[in-house]
Parts: structure tokens; C-alpha cells; sequence
């Protein structure tokens, strides 16, 4: 009997999983890791993502580690934005550097949400 009822518990919490992922579009790959918006994070933005990071993060797969440079990353991000002088390497503008805070901000919610032990 306590086994129906966690596996109804777990069920719930997949499906909300799923919900969640696809109403903020975002895909889990096995071999190219997390795609949102269409975006395949690790080939497009980890470059970025190791600059804003501090050289900390070289990719998005560590949701724990992104959370807790989230802080660092966007103030970075929104000095960039602020200064208006974006780093020609990587191709930044204000837009694509708004699109990344709103990625990582959907990755954060997500790692609260389902993965963050409590």
C-alpha cells in the first residue's frame, strides 16, 4: 500500500518535471546536454558561459555550480549591458546577452525546482 502511494507521489513529480521542461522549452540531451529555446547550450554559449563565470564554469551541465555563480555571472552581464562595451570575441550584444540571463535564469528554476536537494 505505501508503495502505490509513493509511486503515485513520484509520478506526480515527473510529470510536473515534464511540464515544466516543456513549457520553458527545454530539452535534456545525453550527448549534447541541455537545449533551450533551440539552443544547444554547451556548443553555442560555453564559451560565454566560462567568460562571464570567471573561467569557473567551461559548461551548463552542472546546475548546482550555475546557481551559485548566477549571482557573479549576471552582474557581469548587466555591467556589460550597462557599459555598452560588449566583448567583439564572442559576439556579445545586449540582446543575445539578455537571452543568456533569461536562459540561466530558466535553468536555475528548473534546478530549484526538481533537482536542488531539500
Amino acid at each position: 500500500m505505501f508503495a502505490k502511494i509513493t509511486d503515485l507521489f513520484k509520478g506526480k513529480a515527473a510529470k510536473a518535471e515534464l511540464e515544466f521542461l516543456e513549457n520553458n522549452h527545454i530539452q535534456i540531451d545525453s550527448e549534447q546536454g541541455f537545449i533551450v529555446d533551440g539552443i544547444v547550450l554547451n556548443q553555442e554559449l560555453a564559451e560565454r558561459l566560462e567568460y562571464f563565470s570567471n573561467r569557473k564554469l567551461k559548461n551548463f551541465d552542472d546546475l548546482n555550480a550555475l546557481f551559485y555563480k548566477a549571482i557573479l555571472i549576471n552582474e557581469k552581464i548587466d555591467l556589460e549591458i550597462a557599459s555598452g562595451r560588449y566583448v567583439a570575441r564572442l559576439d556579445n550584444t545586449e540582446e543575445n546577452l539578455k537571452q543568456l540571463k533569461a536562459i540561466i535564469q530558466k535553468l536555475n528554476d528548473y534546478y530549484k525546482a526538481f533537482k536542488r536537494e531539500k
